[in-house]
């Protein structure tokens, strides 16, 4: 299994990113977790197979219909063991 950590910037708080990232992982059958950020940005850590994680960062670089993502980074991560997917209190 791979993981990686994306952050979305943008207008991606208060369109319901979080809700559509947890279906969108939960039906991928990715585990881990998305949480929004005091500085506005969404941060999530996907665990899966390569496939699922390409297409989940697709989808997050789109973004829900009322959201305007103007940058996504990402980053290499570490499987924290995380069993399902989440969303987690903002941080």
């Amino acid at each position: 299994m791979a993981a990686v950590r994306i952050v979305i910037s943008g207008r991606v708080q208060g369109v319901a990113c979080r809700d559509v990232v947890e279906g969108l992982a939960c039906r991928r059958g990715v585990r881990g977790w998305v949480r929004n950020r005091r500085d506005g940005t969404v941060e999530a850590l996907f665990i899966g197979d390569a496939s699922a994680l390409r297409d989940m960062e697709a989808s997050c670089r789109r973004g829900p219909s009322l959201a305007v993502v103007s940058r996504l980074d990402r980053f290499d991560a570490t499987d924290d063991g995380s069993d399902g997917f989440e969303a987690r209190p903002t941080e």
